[in-house]
């Protein structure tokens, strides 16, 4: 696998991560055909990169289980 330089990134905060600044994670738009994912709150632990497909299915996961 290749290296991905995540240096100049965007990232946004999910829009399901909680409100009060806990139990947040962020999100880059930025880089084609992956999906990079950081805690916001320790950004420097490192990222977790999935493909398109993978991210869609998590986030529809997710979706799913809030009630």
């Amino acid at each position: 696998m290749r290296a991905i330089d995540l240096s100049s990134v965007t990232w946004r905060r999910s829009s399901y991560s909680n409100t009060s600044g806990g139990e947040c994670i962020e999100v880059s738009d930025d880089v084609p055909s992956v999906v990079p994912v950081r805690d916001s709150k320790a950004p420097a632990r490192g990222t977790l990169v999935f493909g398109p497909e993978a991210w869609s299915a998590f986030v529809d996961g997710v979706k799913g289980s809030v009630s």
